[in-house]
């Protein structure tokens, strides 16, 4: 079966998850943010097959997300360490354990916590706004037109719906200006 790619939809979310749309990704990336940055490793943790493990590990190392390094040179063994691109996935992967230890947590609590080293306490991921650092949900944010947004495959009621949002915006003077997408398909 062919995965569609989203690699041309104009939405962030959409190239990310086309990257990360698949539950090995994921686990492969906390494996290696962890630690666990060998191939024989790696496939022994996650229990997926060394086919699999290697796609997945390839594709990283091609986005940029990963990179090999060699750490053995006779005979040469090389382990998969996150470039920078990679680093910063970290958020994104505890933002989406506290959603999984809130909602799906088994009654004798979450299977890991998280140490903020800088502090020494126990800490919840929060995505917050960098200007006033309050967190940051549904209810107290709107999307608006950014520089990059176009409407086409899998943005086809969604542009329309941000674009007006931006005119409104655009209207109202105590709002910050923003781009308006163009509306090319």
């Amino acid at each position: 079966m062919t995965r569609t790619s989203l690699s041309d939809v104009a939405c962030s979310i959409a190239r990310a998850t086309d990257l990360f749309g698949d539950a090995w990704t994921a686990l492969i990336m906390r494996d290696v943010v962890v630690g666990i940055r060998r191939f024989d490793e790696l496939a022994q943790d996650l229990g997926l097959s060394r086919k699999v493990l290697a796609s997945r590990l390839a594709r990283l190392v091609e986005e940029g997300v990963l990179t090999r390094e060699q750490y053995q040179a006779s005979p040469p063994r090389e382990e998969y360490v996150p470039t920078e691109k990679g680093r910063e996935l970290y958020p994104v992967l505890l933002t989406l354990m506290a959603w999984g230890d809130k909602w799906y947590a088994e009654p004798a609590g979450p299977p890991a916590r998280i140490r903020h080293e800088t502090c020494g306490h126990l800490a919840t991921p929060v995505v917050t706004c960098d200007a006033c650092q309050e967190p940051l949900t549904v209810a107290d944010t709107t999307q608006l037109p950014g520089p990059g947004g176009r409407m086409g495959p899998g943005t086809r009621l969604l542009a329309p719906l941000i674009a007006g949002r931006g005119e409104e915006a655009a209207a109202d003077p105590t709002t910050t200006p923003y781009s308006a997408p163009s509306a090319r398909s």
